[in-house]
């Protein structure tokens, strides 16, 4: 067994005391959370967006810059996974489970029930709906993953240094980090984690249970959720045994297969032409008003700051709890890879696999809400993906296909965060014991089953956000970490940023007449 760092028995006593807490009063539990949320989404919203968007212009530059080209590992290594392979486990861990349960209800929403500024089930709440559901899940959500996950596999694979994230601020506190200092930082990482993927977890136990609920009939109750969150406890404990290279990359390859023929099958049967057209119109819409959603505050209007605060805020604190876990996950899977490949891989691909995956769901749920047989906004979050599939030809069978995905993410990302999670309490070991990935697997999804039994979504949004919150400025000195000792290795290598200029030829029959 490797042995456990301290980071492993103070996280777990946070962990445990929390859980009692919850068990004990969960409605003071309930309470005390979305006072500190409400606090934290009032104050300090515009300190989010401001953070998010300097990591989306971070990513950018050093794509494109000198820096770029610098590879994370040793300069003859080569990538470890195929490209295929690669991508489809960032890919599900970085949103696997997100991407299934609001892949129909967040843009049906926006336009039928809460659009951001439009009046609801209006053309221009239909163009708002699929633009900032695009927002929310491309550049700005990939980056967050990418700012960790490019400074723990510089600093890993390149520098030798161990894979924690404390040691990606080395070059900014020195030793330091290798104490008590960093010892807190990496605390703040794994609780952060613990709490992200908790609430991931709930949401598709949440999301399973609604789709038997709609298949058999079942209730949608916590006990259902509680037997499910075990079954898939007990599945993504027995992948994680496995290791990294046969259960996640399996189980990864499989979350795409079906993620696929889920995708084509529905854009097939659903309404085919509204959702190439508004694929092609949001993705235009969406680049032209970038930088005025990144910056929306709305100071002068209490409905439109509340719903920037419930979406918007929200969405980044997600990110931001997941990107340890995300971060670590994507590091250890990139190594090999150049700096303006990866930026490429991370940012770019998964936001328009993202992009497409919404305007086919979006759009064959917002047509369903237009054909008005049916009321969306008045089911739970986690049914309307399987009553859109009721509206459709084969509505069965693709819900039978829905819940296997959403399982087989589930297990995936629990699997992922297990690793990630033995990984950040065992010096960072990138073969941590089975036995230390087990008790981190167990403990998120008691801390899963907590959250829903104190107050189901709210109180996992909640939970994530008050996480969320100190590792944003750890995020915040890792971005100006790295790129201090990039820059530093840039000189190193004579990478420059702009071309050198040859020195001017001398004419000498000119000079010798202007000496003249």
């Amino acid at each position: 067994m490797k042995q456990v760092s301290r980071v492993f028995w103070i996280t777990i006593s946070i962990v445990a005391l929390a859980t009692i807490y919850a068990i004990i009063s969960p409605s003071g539990f309930e309470s005390a959370t979305s006072n500190i949320q409400a606090f934290i989404t009032s104050t300090f919203g515009w300190y989010y967006l401001i953070l998010v968007s300097v990591m989306v212009i971070f990513c950018i530059v050093l794509a494109i810059t000198p820096i770029g080209q610098i590879r994370l590992g040793k300069p003859e290594e080569r990538p470890e996974y195929s490209t295929g392979s690669w991508f489809a486990m960032l890919f599900s861990a970085g949103m696997g489970i997100g991407l299934v349960f609001w892949g129909a209800s967040e843009p049906m929403l926006h336009f039928a029930d809460s659009p951001p500024m439009a009046e609801p089930g209006t053309d221009e709440a239909l163009k708002e709906s699929m633009q900032y559901t695009f927002f929310h899940w491309g550049l700005h959500a990939w980056a967050i993953y990418a700012v960790v996950a490019l400074a723990l596999a510089y600093f890993k694979f390149r520098k030798g240094e161990p894979g924690l994230i404390s040691a990606t601020l080395v070059p900014l506190f020195g030793e330091k980090m290798r104490g008590g200092w960093g010892t807190m930082v990496d605390v703040l990482a794994v609780f952060a984690t613990v709490v992200g993927v908790a609430t991931t977890l709930g949401f598709g136990a949440i999301q399973i249970n609604g789709g038997l609920s709609y298949l058999f009939g079942i209730d949608i109750s916590f006990g259902w959720q509680l037997g499910i969150i075990a079954v898939v406890t007990v599945l993504f404990m027995i992948s994680a045994w496995s290791g990294i290279s046969k259960g996640i990359r399996y189980l990864s390859n499989t979350n795409m297969i079906l993620a696929v023929v889920l995708l084509l099958v529905m854009l097939i049967l659903g309404p085919t032409l509204l959702i190439l057209n508004l694929f092609t119109n949001t993705l235009g819409s969406y680049a032209q008003n970038l930088l005025e959603m990144s910056f929306r505050m709305a100071p002068l209007d209490a409905d439109n700051r509340s719903w920037i605060d419930a979406w918007t805020i929200f969405y980044w604190a997600w990110w931001i709890s997941w990107s340890p876990f995300v971060g670590i996950f994507i590091a250890r899977v990139s190594r090999g890879r150049t700096i303006r490949e990866f930026m490429a891989g991370v940012l770019l691909l998964p936001s328009l696999v993202s992009f497409f995956w919404f305007a086919v769901f979006g759009s064959s749920s917002i047509n369903v809400q237009q054909a008005g047989n049916i009321d969306l906004t008045g089911l739970l979050t986690e049914e309307v993906l399987f009553a859109v599939f009721n509206e459709y030809q084969f509505g069965a069978i693709l819900s039978v296909i829905g819940i296997l995905l959403i399982g087989t993410f589930f297990i995936t990302s629990a699997d992922s965060a297990t690793f990630v999670l033995g990984m950040q309490t065992t010096y960072g070991s990138l073969t941590p014991s089975n036995y230390v990935k087990l008790t981190w697997g167990l403990a998120q999804s008691t801390v899963a089953v907590i959250l829903l039994s104190a107050n189901g979504l709210q109180a996992l949004q909640n939970a994530l956000i008050i996480a969320a919150f100190p590792f944003s400025f750890v995020m915040l000195l890792m971005m100006i970490s790295t790129y201090k000792s990039l820059n530093q290795e840039r000189k190193d290598l004579g990478l420059m940023l702009t071309a050198k200029k040859k020195p001017k030829q001398v004419n000498t029959k000119t000079a010798a007449k202007n000496e003249k």
